[in-house]
């Protein structure tokens, strides 16, 4: 899982693992300072990268999360998919182009995930989930909304996780 600072990567972790504690939640952004490894039924790692991005912290503090994240993402042999997780909300920031284009780069599977889409009504979710579509050179059927609220979207990153084991 990667995005940046209060997309709402922990929230969501927790869901589709279906438990409330797993990733620790917290309301100021940029709380997870380190690469997190959550081993779910001895099978598979879910894994919650520091985020990018608004954080209330130092700037040499926010270029060693870098070097800490691109350095995971360059050697990380069993990865198989990253969820690039976007807030349904807002239109991309640089750094989420630039993840984007560096996962398309890559061998590595992508999914755009659209956070916090309960916040929006339906027509709006629509509208935004164009407009990020656009800014991403994709197809809007290529994002996946989602909610930790009303559990939308998580039973598809369910079956994406499962996919691949």
């Amino acid at each position: 899982m990667v995005g940046r600072s209060n997309v709402g990567k922990s929230s969501l972790i927790n869901a589709v693992l279906k438990r409330k504690a797993v990733a620790r939640v917290s309301q100021s952004p940029g709380k997870t300072q380190a690469i997190q490894f959550y081993l779910v039924n001895e099978r598979f790692h879910i894994v919650d990268l520091p985020g990018y991005g608004y954080a209330k912290v130092s700037k040499d503090v926010k270029r060693s999360w870098g070097s800490l994240v691109r350095s995971y993402l360059d050697s990380a042999d069993a990865l198989r998919l990253i969820f690039l997780l976007l807030d349904a909300r807002r239109t991309p920031s640089e750094d989420d182009r630039l993840m984007h284009q560096w996962t398309r780069a890559s061998d590595i599977e992508e999914r755009i995930v659209l956070t916090k889409s309960d916040k929006l009504s339906n027509n709006q979710l629509l509208r935004s989930t164009e407009a990020i579509a656009t800014d991403l050179a994709i197809g809007p059927e290529e994002l996946i909304p989602c909610s930790t609220i009303t559990g939308k979207g998580i039973e598809h990153l369910r079956r994406e996780i499962a996919s691949r084991l």
